[in-house]
């Protein structure tokens, strides 16, 4: 553990003139009030306030900064109080350690009214003083150095908090060697794996190119020392996380990685910095679109530097970043390389937004939302200023979940859990029933409703925003498929051979492979399910001496009696009793004038429940179509026709029109089993057209009379559940 004088020494190295008695009171007053307490390495409790004021140390910050990091958990775990505080140290320093104990319970896992204002403190107390962030920062590092004596139940949320909030807030006030390790630690536990794959390969990478990045680094300061350019050339690897948010953020192999080893040329001032540049660029070519001047057009976070890529010696790729040396001092200690901390007015808040961008624009966009109406209203408005290409969202439990911006509850789904993303059927956002499909904002909190044995529709992939999801559904929807086609080929090759009066077990299947083209017997079945394969095929595959008579099938629409067993339908009743015609001039819908005639749109028609639209034909009155009907493209071009027109019921007695397709299995019966479903569910039949796949399955197109969408849906969600058919879909003409 650090002793007092260590301490000291520390502060004393960059600043000569500390106020050494001070420091000593804090260090003695600190050490007694924490008495016997104890971390959970064992170690005693006071070692933590030191060491976080040791990293402060690093900064080279003010006395006051270094004597609240001493004291800052007093006033939180002792019994100290701040007018305590205030009397033996002063109002400055008692107020720091007062805005940090405020923010010592700042859980960004907790539920979310709690969460956010929490967060308010924290942003409300950096915009009055920016070292109150500092020495958070510094005290989350320490605890994020020491995380592995933490239960690792914990460990992940800490670690994934600090990869969410904590990191990116400090780049955002430009302090990018504490980001860096920040990541760095949250990264080599939430995924040690990677971690440990990504850090062997760039030793390995560092092993094998040793030399050349010597070399490039003693041609590139011979070069510049031929121009009288007084420069230090520094080489630097990428860190871990840095490598592994870029693979995954594009999409690349480590090995497509250009620019792992980049290299620093630190100088006196600008004009080196474009001397240098020109130095380079006249040595060697450059990378097309890879040239940054962040000199002239600084960062948010006041980060100033020009990057350019060259194809420098042995053909490689360079990564240069042209910096002047003060330039880099603000690179990596950001806000806390300010002179205001080297001068004894880093209580200087004004004086501070003046010279700093980041703080500038940090405490802007905090007076701008601190008039919000809520804590929630300030989380989402400020973490949409703070972290701009991402959302956060919550569960229900206040787990916190960090996603692209455009990221839907399916994303959300699948960001929790693959199976939640699997089997989501419905969600709740903020307490209220929303579309799968809403865009997330910042804050909300989201609930997912599953369903047990549910395939995401393929659909999905095109909507959803994130890698993990739509691989995840493609999978998912690629593995049903399968199943589903293996799983209808196995009944109807079951039956084909029992037709054929042989005998069928999957270890003869498996022997009749090679004279199916086929790798197992899941392909085969998949292949005949898809019909892609006839199932006599399989029976002459199986027994080589099978010889099958065939005979020539037919079906027409309107209900020939034929290979569905139709005549087993025909008694049944297709009409609900007592129900009507509907008249095309009676369709209730707000928005249409009376006089004109209306009807539905052909092959498909539209129910209540649907988004629709009417088209105006002069001279034959209105089509109303679904929204989601293709057929409305041809009149993309005559806006002028389009129609704003809703549903206008209370209680729905009528009955509207809408078209489905069954793809069922060729056995008797089949027709009778969807007729007695559509029947039960009260709906009418109006007309039935067959056709022709395959010797094994056809579609059936049903005209159908149903009350609303959701009369519709269960019409289809109880037909998929009949083992003899395939898929259902809706016509939408």
């Amino acid at each position: 553990m650090m002793r007092q004088y260590d301490l000291v020494d520390r502060v004393r190295k960059y600043n000569p003139n500390a106020d050494e008695d001070l420091l000593n009171r804090a260090y003695v007053y600190a050490m007694k009030a924490h008495g016997a307490q104890k971390r959970a390495s064992g170690d005693p409790y006071f070692s933590h306030p030191l060491e976080v004021a040791a990293i402060l140390t690093d900064l080279k910050l003010d006395d006051a900064t270094i004597v609240a990091a001493v004291l800052h958990d007093t006033i939180e775990d002792t019994a100290s109080t701040k007018e305590e505080i205030e009397h033996l140290f002063g109002a400055e320093i008692a107020g720091l350690v007062d805005g940090l104990t405020k923010l010592k319970k700042l859980d960004l896992v907790s539920k979310r009214a709690e969460q956010a204002e929490n967060f308010r403190k924290l942003l409300l107390a950096i915009a009055e003083d920016v070292r109150v962030l500092l020495v958070k920062l510094a005290d989350r590092l320490h605890n994020m150095r020491t995380l592995h004596f933490v239960p690792p139940e914990k460990r992940a949320r800490v670690a994934q908090e600090t990869l969410d909030i904590y990191a990116p807030l400090a780049g955002r006030m430009g302090m990018q060697a504490m980001r860096d390790e920040l990541e760095d630690l949250s990264f080599k536990t939430l995924m040690p794996e990677a971690d440990a794959m990504i850090e062997a390969r760039l030793a390995d990478l560092k092993a094998n190119n040793g030399k050349l990045i010597s070399d490039i680094e003693t041609e590139l300061t011979e070069q510049l020392a031929k121009r009288g350019i007084v420069a230090d050339v520094k080489g630097r690897q990428k860190a871990p996380y840095s490598v592994f948010r870029k693979m995954e953020h594009k999409s690349l192999a480590f090995e497509q990685l250009s620019d792992i080893f980049g290299f620093r040329i630190l100088v006196d001032d600008v004009e080196d910095c474009y001397r240098a540049l020109g130095v380079v660029h006249t040595k060697w070519p450059t990378v097309p679109g890879r040239f940054k001047d962040y000199v002239s057009t600084p960062k948010q976070n006041d980060y100033r530097s020009i990057h350019t890529t060259v194809v420098g010696p042995g053909r490689q790729r360079v990564e240069l970043q042209v910096r002047t040396r003060q330039m880099h001092d603000i690179a990596e200690y950001g806000i806390a390389a300010h002179s205001l901390y080297k001068d004894g007015r880093a209580g200087d808040p004004d004086k501070l937004t003046q010279d700093s961008r980041a703080y500038r624009w940090l405490r802007r966009t905090i007076e701008m939302l601190a008039e919000g109406d809520s804590p929630e209203e300030f989380l989402e408005h400020t973490k949409l200023e703070l972290f701009y290409d991402q959302v956060f969202c919550f569960t229900p439990k206040g787990r916190l979940i960090a996603l692209p911006r455009g990221a839907t509850p399916i994303d959300f789904a699948y960001a929790v859990h693959t199976e939640l993303g699997n089997g989501a059927i419905g969600c709740k956002i903020n307490g209220r029933i929303a579309p799968l499909l809403s865009e997330l904002r910042n804050g909300d909190e989201v609930e997912v409703t599953r369903a047990e044995g549910q395939t995401p529709p393929a659909a999905w992939e095109s909507l959803v925003v994130t890698g993990k999801a739509r691989a995840a559904i493609r999978r998912a929807t690629r593995d049903a498929v399968r199943k589903q086609y293996a799983g209808l080929g196995r009944q109807i090759v079951l039956r084909a051979f029992e037709r054929a009066g042989k005998s069928f077990s999957d270890d003869r299947l498996k022997a009749a492979l090679p004279r199916l083209a086929r790798q197992s017997a899941e392909d085969v079945l998949a292949a005949v399910g898809r019909g892609e394969m006839f199932s006599g095929d399989v029976v002459r595959a199986v027994h080589p001496d099978f010889r099958e008579e065939r005979r020539p099938q037919t079906a027409r629409a309107k209900g020939e009696a034929g290979w569905f067993g139709l005549r087993e339908a025909a008694s049944l009743v297709f009409k609900v009793p007592g129900a009507d015609e509907v008249s095309p001039n009676a369709i209730p819908i707000r928005g249409l004038n009376g006089d004109l005639p209306v009807r539905f749109a052909p092959n498909g028609g539209a129910v209540p429940g649907d988004r629709i639209v009417g088209i105006l034909t002069p001279g034959e009155g209105i089509t109303i179509y679904p929204i989601q009907s293709p057929a409305l493209t041809a009149f993309d071009d005559q806006p002028e026709r389009w129609l704003d027109v809703r549903w206008d019921l209370d209680e729905n007695d009528e009955l509207f029109p809408a078209q489905i397709v069954v793809n069922a299995m060729n056995e008797p019966g089949t027709l009778g089993l969807i007729a007695t479903v559509i029947g039960e569910e009260g709906a009418n039949i109006d007309h039935i057209e067959f056709v022709d796949r395959s010797s094994d399955f056809r579609d059936i197109v049903l005209d159908l009379q149903v009350r609303d969408l959701k009369h519709l849906n269960a019409i289809i969600g109880h037909l998929k559940a009949k083992s003899v058919v395939s898929k259902v879909e809706r016509v939408n003409g």
